[in-house]
């Protein structure tokens, strides 16, 4: 479900409740292409990872947040950045 190089990256960008505008993640991440991007969180909200919110307005307006399940994930990714920085210097 977390395979790949983006989906960790758009989450981190998620956690904490934050709900973001597609524009925002596009923002907040310029090294992803837009069709990236969509790809990833398609596939995330899939998995029941992150929720996609349409309002019903023109022009219409998607925001991403995290599910009560994705938002689980927190304390493991902390812990994985936690391990990450602790690394031996190569």
């Amino acid at each position: 479900m977390l395979e790949g190089k983006w989906k960790l990256v758009i989450l981190f960008h998620l956690f904490g409740g934050r709900v973001l505008r597609f524009s925002e993640l596009e923002r907040a991440i310029p090294a992803i292409s837009q069709k990236m991007l969509i790809q990833q969180l398609r596939q995330l909200e899939s998995d029941g990872i992150v929720r996609r919110i349409v309002h019903p307005e023109v022009p219409p307006r998607v925001e991403y947040r995290l599910t009560d399940w994705g938002q689980s994930l927190c304390p493991a990714l902390d812990a994985l950045l936690q391990w990450a920085e602790r690394r031996p210097d190569a």
